[in-house]
């Protein structure tokens, strides 16, 4: 079936075939929402577990990323408004005084690859520009990412805006180097070593 082949083609990277094998199965009539359930996203949900065990690779997840865009691209002028369903919408951005973004940029690619809407602000976020942000998009997640000590406070900074503000509903993921569980805990957030486990965490505070 395509939609396996599809899964293989994203799974490996392959952005021409993607793009062919979106098309062919277009041509077939199969319903855009399944060939994005069964073929695009459920090959980057390969590419999430090959690399939570180590078998992918950074520059190989974002190929994979690259060809399933690539195929979505194609099927987004035939999707209906409510057609497609996002598990949510989440806020990313690395915090005031940090510039790092390469691990959060992979998160981001994770998520959208697993059916999250992603905002991402950028790097050097302040904490106001990041509640704005939740209010205006309807985020039910913020993650926050810091490579650096120094920067770490600002993430208690952002919690506790949030809450300030009302929106103590919204869930908080935070990662990068220095920060860790108990830092997560003390600060009312969730914490992720990686990609992979952010994923994962995500599909858990959205079922919470």
């Amino acid at each position: 079936m395509v939609c396996d082949q599809l899964v293989e083609a994203v799974r490996n990277g392959r952005v021409k075939e993607v793009k062919e094998l979106t098309q062919s199965a277009i041509d077939q009539g199969i319903a855009p929402n399944v060939i994005i359930d069964e073929g695009l996203v459920k090959g980057m949900g390969v590419v999430g577990e090959l690399f939570g065990k180590g078998e992918m690779f950074v520059p190989e997840v974002m190929m994979a990323s690259k060809a399933m865009n690539a195929g979505m691209e194609l099927i987004k002028p035939l999707i209906k408004a409510g057609d497609i369903t996002s598990k949510g919408t989440c806020v990313f951005a690395t915090v005031k005084g940090d510039l790092h973004d390469i691990g959060k940029k992979l998160v981001v690619l994770m998520l959208e690859g697993a059916s999250f809407r992603i905002i991402d602000l950028g790097v050097d976020v302040k904490p106001q520009a990041i509640v704005d942000a939740v209010k205006k998009e309807n985020a039910s997640i913020v993650g926050l990412s810091a490579m650096l000590t120094t920067t770490m406070s600002v993430m208690k900074e952002v919690c506790d805006m949030l809450k300030e503000n009302g929106l103590d509903g919204v869930k908080v993921m935070i990662g990068g180097a220095p920060v860790s569980h108990d830092y997560a805990a003390k600060i009312g957030a969730n914490y992720a070593k990686d990609a992979t486990e952010a994923v994962e965490l995500a599909n858990r505070l959205v079922k919470n």
